[in-house]
């Protein structure tokens, strides 16, 4: 079973928290774990690209001059593909990006993604993350005592305002509460920062 370090805001070492080997210690699905990401980012696309056919482009009613005798290629129209200000063949269409992915690979790709934070010693577990304020130099003095580097995703089981409020002013740090993780964030972030709390209620949904 994994075991994690359990600090406070000040980088003391509190106690041993041994992780729920079914939610942090799986055979990791690489397949899956992309599927969930191509699934989130598709759903982020609006999808409202359009151009015009040549029955949707304006004018052209008229044959541009008649069919035979001119020594010119045939035409019936100067809205066709071909002409300058003519509609567009095959061109895109409002549609939608997403597609359907199943409960149990959506269950699999959040463990995977978790897994690999544990894996890549990328997780790090605190007793609490309680903010006096929202100070965004308070919280980054706590990074800074944490050793946070790179892009770093906060996670907390209750409604953190000021920790929110700290963060959103940085744009390497973010903070969701536990039933909001999705793989495309734990993936993106360099560093994963749970409460204990957090991770309870994690283990709990995901076992």
């Amino acid at each position: 079973m994994a075991k994690v370090k359990v600090l406070n805001i000040k980088g003391e070492e509190l106690k041993d928290l041994t992780l729920n080997k079914d939610v942090w210690n799986i055979e990791v699905n690489d397949i899956v774990l992309k599927k969930a990401i191509d699934l989130q980012l598709a759903a982020t696309r609006q999808g409202t690209h359009k151009t015009k056919t040549r029955s949707e482009v304006s004018g052209g009613g008229r044959k541009p001059w008649k069919q035979k005798g001119t020594g010119r290629a045939r035409q019936g129209s100067i809205r066709a593909t071909q002409w300058r200000g003519g509609g567009i063949a095959f061109g895109v269409t409002p549609r939608d990006y997403g597609f359907k992915m199943n409960k149990k690979e959506r269950v699999l790709a959040l463990k995977s993604a978790l897994t690999h934070k544990v894996n890549d010693k990328e997780l790090v577990v605190l007793d609490n993350i309680t903010l006096e304020n929202l100070k965004t130099k308070d919280l980054k003095a706590i990074m800074t005592t944490l050793k946070l580097t790179g892009k770093v995703l906060f996670v907390t089981k209750e409604d953190n305002e000021n920790l929110y409020m700290a963060s959103r002013n940085l744009g390497y740090a973010y903070a969701i509460l536990a039933d909001e993780i999705n793989v495309y964030d734990i993936v993106n972030a360099d560093v994963l920062v749970c409460d204990e709390a957090a991770v309870k209620q994690i283990e709990e949904v995901l076992k």
